[in-house]
């Protein structure tokens, strides 16, 4: 019941925690309860045993600020849900029923992703939905697509990237099939950027209600140097796009992925929160990438919407150099990310902050050339820059070193010549390692800034909530195939970032 401008109503959480948490209240208010054969339980995972396991929220050290508050709130509200008279409920519920209906996709998902997907089809079924009922069917036929069957095994994956993939192959190949997947309808994006027209594109193959930032930023990017014979349709679909972008800015600058201002810490701070990052503030990578289309078609650090990015982006600079990286393996890719969007716009590169930034990633190169860095920076900053060489984190220095001016710097030479030694007979690169990012288990609402105390284990760490990463399988070829591209283009003198445009 809780109207937009309400400090918790469900428009402050992220896309994807919203879509999560509506179908849980309603298992949470009508606890279905499904024994679990022996055969079938997993008690060997708890650390003891389920039986003596608090299930309780720990008292906080003190009662002021948001855990106090947080901790005290539950304590009532638990008192309050032994009340046998509520008459709100059964309306709540009917208004979340509706809610999760109306949010069902195309392909029967929820948000294209797992767990809002699976909560959904268990709280209609605890409303009493049949298997029959359309919206359970559909739901179930798009789960067996959203599997991966091999052998005797079955799993489901977390979320399938159809657009982001493409966008980004497209970069690469110069090809795609992107301008029919321009989500023109709304979305829950509306609620914060009223009067906004749509023209974004999502991440899955049916999200048309959350589409993001960065997916429509590297669509137009693809769209725009892409010769294709309806000139008025490409031309309509990247305007659309770049103002829909700019309509979604956050007021700090930055860009979120797919909600305008979605960055109330306190929400982050609710203890039922384990489930991942569940706001979605700006993020410097995001930011980036936009800023890099917005530099490709023509607009320059003086324009209004690039100046509030820069000064976000300048401000959010680690004093090493580098730049934390969101939505990708760690600072290697948020610095990956920058560098090229400040040439874009016309940043002057040879700035001691940017220089500052090219340092540090020739700093951090590995004896075999290459760059590497692993997802234990999340958890210690020690580890900033640290890991094994990989195909695609190679090939995000070098874009940064390239865009920086370094390219005739002995470590881009010996870069290249790692991506070039390493490359398998079939044209790609091997890369076992995971450099895409989910939710990385940072912090509740912030980055984790401390590393767990000796003998501690990480995902226990009361700061450091379980987080899961990506591994993109394509990202070892699209990103490499860039990386040289680029360094080509250096050697025979041309701009290492062309701008474009559509027609």
């Amino acid at each position: 019941y809780l109207p937009p401008w309400a400090p918790f109503n469900i428009y402050q959480f992220s896309s994807w925690a919203r879509a999560t948490i509506v179908p849980m209240l309603i298992i949470l208010a009508r606890k279905p309860h499904c024994p679990v054969p022996p055969e079938a339980a997993i008690d060997e995972l708890y650390p003891v045993s389920r039986v003596h396991t608090d299930y309780s929220l720990p008292r906080p050290h003190s009662l002021w600020g948001w855990r106090g508050f947080f901790y005290l709130t539950d304590k009532l509200l638990h008192v309050l849900e032994k009340t046998p008279w509520d008459p709100l409920q059964g309306p709540a519920l009917r208004r979340a029923e509706q809610w999760i209906l109306a949010h069902q996709e195309a392909d029967g998902s929820w948000g294209g992703i797992q767990p809002p997907w699976v909560y959904s089809l268990l709280a209609l079924k605890t409303l009493g939905y049949g298997m029959d009922h359309p919206a359970m069917r559909k739901g179930f036929r798009g789960f067996e697509g959203f599997a991966i069957e091999e052998g005797d095994t079955w799993r489901v994956q977390a979320c399938i990237a159809p657009v982001w993939d493409t966008c980004l192959a497209a970069i690469a190949l110069v090809a795609s099939w992107l301008l029919k997947e321009q989500v023109l309808t709304g979305g829950d994006w509306q609620v914060k950027a009223r009067g906004i027209p749509p023209g974004g594109w999502s991440f899955e193959f049916h999200n048309d209600l959350y589409p993001d930032t960065d997916d429509s930023a590297e669509v137009i990017i693809a769209l725009a140097q892409i010769n294709v014979d309806d000139k008025g349709a490409q031309r309509c679909a990247v305007e659309l796009g770049v103002r829909w972008l700019l309509g979604i800015q956050s007021r700090n600058g930055g860009w979120g992925s797919f909600d305008k201002d979605n960055d109330k810490t306190y929400i982050a701070r609710i203890p039922f929160a384990d489930f991942g990052e569940s706001i979605d503030p700006p993020s410097v990578d995001v930011t980036a990438h936009i800023l890099e289309v917005l530099g490709r078609l023509g607009y320059r650090r003086n324009d209004a919407a690039v100046k509030r990015a820069l000064r976000y982006i300048k401000k959010e600079q680690e004093p090493e150099g580098c730049w934390f990286g969101r939505w990708g393996v760690n600072y290697v890719y948020g610095t990956g990310a920058v560098l090229p969007a400040l040439e874009a716009v016309g940043e002057k590169m040879t700035q001691p902050w940017v220089q500052r930034a090219a340092q540090w990633l020739v700093d951090h190169r590995n004896p075999d050339g290459g760059w590497g860095e692993s997802c234990a920076t999340y958890a210690d900053q020690s580890q900033k820059g640290v890991g094994p060489s990989t195909a695609s984190q190679t090939a995000w220095a070098l874009l940064a070193l390239l865009s920086a001016g370094w390219g005739s710097h002995a470590a881009v030479e010996r870069g290249v010549r790692y991506l070039v030694e390493t490359q398998e007979g079939d044209g790609s690169w091997d890369e076992p390692y995971f450099t895409g990012t989910g939710f990385p288990g940072y912090g509740i609402g912030q980055r984790f800034k401390k590393a767990p105390r000796a003998g501690e284990e990480p995902g226990l760490h009361p700061a450091l909530p379980s987080g899961f990463m990506i591994n993109y399988h394509l990202y070892r070829v699209y990103w490499p195939l860039m990386a040289l591209g680029r360094y080509k283009r250096f050697r025979e003198g041309l701009p290492v970032i062309p701008r474009v445009g559509p027609g």
